[in-house]
């Protein structure tokens, strides 16, 4: 006898109700990313949070 599988029953469930959260997440580190590889050296040096948190 088949068993029902559930697992493409949850991901389908979870996609509907995740999926704003889901591509939120992915648009913020999208930017994120992209703006931190704008930093250059003279960036750093120049920022106060940057001094505050260097070891």
């Amino acid at each position: 006898m088949r068993q029902l599988d559930p697992w493409p029953v949850f991901f389908r469930r979870e996609w509907s109700r995740n999926w704003p959260f889901l591509v939120g997440f992915a648009v913020t580190g999208a930017i994120i990313t992209k703006l931190s590889l704008g930093f250059t050296e003279e960036d750093a040096k120049n920022s106060k949070f940057a001094q505050r948190h260097k070891k």
